[in-house]
């Protein structure tokens, strides 16, 4: 693979360790206020993120990944930056901690479509599935890192703290992005590396819409991005809900909870090493549908847990499983994308995470006030079951092939 991308990989992966150290830190400050704030702080994520996705996905496409990579990590330095010198004054969170999900939801909008679409942009198809595979590793070694070291110092110096180093680790990526593209800049013109925008041939609204058309009436793109939908609706509140909330419910420690969230970054880790190293299986949709049945299986398990050990484990084998998922999916799905709509692809794919996850997220948290958060895993547990029986059924997906 080339060189311009592991740099570009590398400064992702420390990024994304402040993501996620901010990520549980606000989690954690907000179930100490209820499930249903809770709930309505990722839903001031996501809503914003769902309704700007597809003209983000537009807008990397015509103006290029890499200029909208950089003005989104120079706006997140600056909403870091506020958001420590607000809790850091305010007595009560609730509003800073609102207002930066907002602003966290925009700009993902518009980042979350261009860094998708990088592998495919930097990495030739041969080199396509391992690539992938190294930015789930990348990621999974962030979900490991991140929670722990955000608990750690959450607990020693509080959210505005946290807060700042999410945005040293903007900076950080910016300073990266900048460097890189200077360097490819010096190269002969026409380097394939350099991603660059299109020129615009309609506008700006439909070009956003048509990304929409396209994987609606792609015959694989379809029945793949559905199958995600369900595991963004049931595979992720896991983690970034329900174990917060069963944390409390069962009065776990802030770095004990974010044990359980570690060991299912672990889990997800260890399959994306396997895949990096050997390579994908070759028979994509099943694999997906396998691996999604599997976290399952683990989300049951969490349930009926009744040891913070047994729930630790329970954690890396839903790990196992959303890991499986991920690197067989995602290449899929960025492998069968037309070349003009590759960011508008990731956008689709981006929203078909966020819609499903805005609405889950607001009906686990405000069930979780009423009945066991166990339960809820059960409830996630059989839809997600569903979800991957369907797939491991689906003709279009059984006849993906590497």
């Amino acid at each position: 693979m080339p060189g311009t991308y592991w740099a570009w990989l590398g400064g992702t992966t420390l990024s994304l360790i402040g993501v996620q150290a901010m990520a549980f830190a606000m989690a954690w400050v907000a179930a100490g206020e209820g499930g249903g704030f809770a709930a309505l702080v990722l839903t001031a994520v996501n809503l914003p993120r769902a309704l700007l996705l597809l003209v983000g996905g537009a807008v990397a496409d015509r103006l290029g990944a890499w200029t909208v990579m950089v003005v989104s990590d120079a706006a997140m330095v600056v909403v870091t930056v506020a958001l420590a010198a607000a809790v850091w004054s305010a007595a009560d969170p609730w509003l800073p901690l609102l207002l930066a999900a907002l602003a966290i939801g925009v700009v993902d909008a518009f980042y979350l479509p261009s860094t998708g679409s990088m592998p495919r942009r930097l990495v030739p198809p041969a080199g396509l599935a391992r690539a992938m595979s190294a930015r789930q590793l990348a990621g999974q070694l962030a979900l490991f890192v991140g929670p722990a070291a955000g608990s750690l110092l959450l607990a020693a110096l509080g959210l505005a703290a946290v807060a700042l180093a999410n945005a040293s680790s903007f900076a950080l990526m910016l300073a990266v992005l900048v460097v890189l593209r200077a360097a490819m800049d010096g190269r002969r013109s026409g380097s394939p590396e350099l991603p660059t925008g299109q020129p615009p041939s309609q506008p700006l609204w439909r070009a956003a819409v048509d990304g929409l058309r396209i994987a609606a009436s792609h015959a694989v793109l379809r029945p793949a991005l559905l199958l995600v939908g369900m595991a963004a609706g049931f595979l992720l509140p896991v983690s970034s809900l329900l174990v917060p909330l069963l944390g409390r419910e069962r009065t776990w420690s802030s770095p004990a909870t974010g044990a359980v969230v570690a060991a299912l970054a672990l889990g997800t880790a260890t399959v994306a090493i396997l895949v990096l190293v050997r390579g994908a299986l070759p028979d994509p949709g099943r694999a997906s549908g396998a691996a999604l049945l599997v976290a399952a299986g683990g989300v049951v398990t969490l349930a009926a847990a009744g040891s913070l050990p047994v729930s630790v484990a329970a954690g890396m084998v839903i790990g196992v499983g959303s890991g499986g998922f991920a690197t067989h999916i995602g290449p899929l799905i960025l492998t069968v994308a037309p070349d003009t709509h590759v960011s508008r692809v990731q956008s689709v794919l981006v929203l078909v995470q966020s819609l499903p996850l805005m609405f889950t997220i607001n009906a686990l948290g405000s069930l979780a006030e009423v009945v066991p958060v166990a339960a809820l895993l059960y409830g996630c547990a059989g839809v997600l079951a569903v979800a991957a029986v369907t797939a491991l059924t689906s003709t279009s997906l059984r006849r993906c092939r590497r």
